[in-house]
């Protein structure tokens, strides 16, 4: 806690902890504290209650905790020596996830490394008092990952290094000797990620802690996760199922801004901290925190998302009013995500066009292929189609104001028949005619579409399913956004708020080559006819 001493500002200790390592992001007391008032107050004046932060860092959350039940427990028992006893000892337990965060934490909590020491505020029988770090091992399978966690069979470096099995999931704690201990209270900051699969698929983890922990069945769970679960993430499509259809979700606070919550730590999509509640069964309390304040606060149903969790509650209220008209999804016309059966790094192409060949599009490139090469859908090769970019931009970036002014999704390409792509696009749509091809690329540019879509979508890869808000119109017409707030009846604050939201976004229009014109004018040199030189290429 930030104090003032002889005119002078004394930092809180626990501010100016550094990241240790992925798993050793201590969390910054504001943070807890924030999260902790989410808590009803009865909390503070229970002494019955018994509270465990099971992955503790550096005791923030358990010393927050000590701080308001020393003031809420004092008409219980007005010795304050007494008090502190009792919460210390029999209220407040905790395990550290490395030796090293737990002299941390216990040096937070009871003012000592060594909680039998003389310094210790409470004096234990044993040196880690009610913070110990306890090992775990992991159960690797022959696949050469753990059963429990999957982590990879090299973290594994023997006794005495770290292995990162975390004892909450995996069955060392708590230990045999608290079987018969009721957790009341189970709060803290998980461990996001394990490995990364090839440094290119990072593995969450922080979904098994909340799942132990709900499993313990407390009156309460209070944790912080990334928020990518929201809509995404590697492995996290049944904790997404479980947890939107968790009645007991009572609140939820979304921190969309980067470096918002963790200074100094990227978390791609955010964060978000939760309140689960075991006597709730209701709509849950959805809250958008940024810069520190709550900009807004909506009670939701957040079965409602069609799979995902709609993190903007302006954007929920505009989906449910789109869906009432029942129109299908444009999600319907997309192709499969490698359309051609070429996968990015495809390495058959040429780089100058040959009798019959195909010109191929990846990346701002152009090679030429033949048809016997495609995998699938060679009919689509002499058909009007509209390409999509797989990744866009990353990130969700915010103006002043805390509003999100992502470009959503790259530049889509209205193209002529005669071409294919490698897994580097979607086919967005397949068409009849150029008039149609031409009305749809526009129509995905629009900032109506792209809204829907960002709603969907927490990192910068671009799947089908994150046009599943976007209804398909009739395309043998043309879209103005304006005209799109008229069809779906948006109030004036409503169209506004989608204006500021999302930046406006160009089209490719290629009617009259299979090559998109920016790769004419970009990568390829080649263009049909003209007696150019080759295409340049990426190989």
């Amino acid at each position: 806690m930030t104090t003032t001493r002889f005119g002078q500002h004394v930092p809180d200790i626990l501010d100016c902890l550094a990241q240790l390592s992925n798993d050793e992001v201590p969390t910054p007391p504001k943070l807890a504290r924030a999260m902790l008032d989410l808590l009803p107050d009865d909390v503070w004046r229970r002494p019955d209650f018994v509270w465990l932060d099971p992955f503790s860092k550096s005791g923030v959350f358990l010393r927050e905790i000590a701080t308001r039940l020393f003031e809420g427990l004092a008409d219980w028992e007005p010795d304050f020596a007494v008090r502190r006893e009792h919460i210390l000892r029999s209220m407040l337990h905790g395990a550290s996830i490395t030796e090293m965060t737990g002299i941390i934490s216990r040096r937070s909590l009871y003012c000592s490394a060594n909680a039998s020491g003389p310094h210790s505020i409470v004096r234990f029988a044993e040196p880690q008092g009610n913070l110990p770090f306890i090992p775990a091992a992991h159960d690797f399978q022959a696949n050469g990952r753990c059963s429990l966690c999957n982590a990879p069979e090299e973290l594994e470096r023997g006794e005495g290094r770290e292995n990162y099995a975390y004892s909450f999931i995996h069955g060392t704690y708590p230990t045999q000797e608290m079987a018969n201990m009721k957790f009341d209270v189970i709060v803290g900051n998980p461990p996001y990620q394990i490995d990364s699969d090839g440094n290119t698929r990072t593995m969450p983890i922080y979904q098994k802690f909340v799942d132990q922990a709900i499993a313990l069945d407390p009156r309460y769970v209070l944790m912080i996760t990334p928020s990518r679960w929201f809509a995404g993430g590697l492995g996290l499509d049944d904790f997404r199922t479980r947890m939107i259809a968790d009645r007991r979700l009572a609140k939820l606070v979304d921190n969309p801004k980067i470096f918002d919550c963790f200074p100094g730590v990227k978390i791609r999509g955010g964060v978000s901290y939760f309140l689960w509640d075991r006597e709730h069964h209701d709509d849950t309390e959805f809250s958008t925190r940024i810069d520190g304040t709550i900009r807004s606060t909506v009670r939701r149903d957040l079965r409602k998302g069609e799979g995902v969790l709609v993190r903007d509650n302006r954007a929920a209220v505009i989906i449910e009013r789109v869906a009432q008209l029942g129109y299908p999804s444009v999600e319907e016309t997309f192709g499969p995500q490698v359309p051609f059966g070429l996968r990015t790094n495809f390495a058959g192409s040429l780089e100058s066009p040959f009798p019959n060949s195909i010109p191929l599009i990846y990346g701002t490139r152009v090679g030429y292929v033949r048809d016997d090469q495609l995998e699938r859908n060679h009919a689509w090769v002499d058909r009007w189609k509209v390409l999509l970019p797989k990744a866009s931009s990353g990130d969700t970036p915010l103006d002043g104001e805390g509003n999100i002014i992502d470009v959503v999704t790259g530049a889509p390409i209205a193209l002529a028949p005669g071409s294919a792509c490698t897994q580097t696009y979607f086919v967005a749509g397949v068409f009849h005619s150029a008039a149609e091809t031409e009305n749809y690329a526009n129509y995905l540019a629009t900032k109506f579409v792209r809204f829907l879509v960002l709603q969907r979508k927490v990192t910068q890869d671009i799947t089908p399913d994150r046009f599943r808000f976007a209804p398909m119109l009739d395309m043998t017409r043309s879209w103005t956004d304006e005209e799109l707030y008229d069809h779906f009846q948006l109030t004036p604050e409503e169209r506004d708020y989608i204006n500021l939201t999302i930046k406006p976004r160009s089209v490719n229009l290629s009617l009259d080559s299979p090559i998109p014109a920016s790769h004419l004018s970009g990568g390829s040199k080649y263009r049909p006819g003209a007696g150019a030189e080759a295409p340049e290429t990426d190989k």
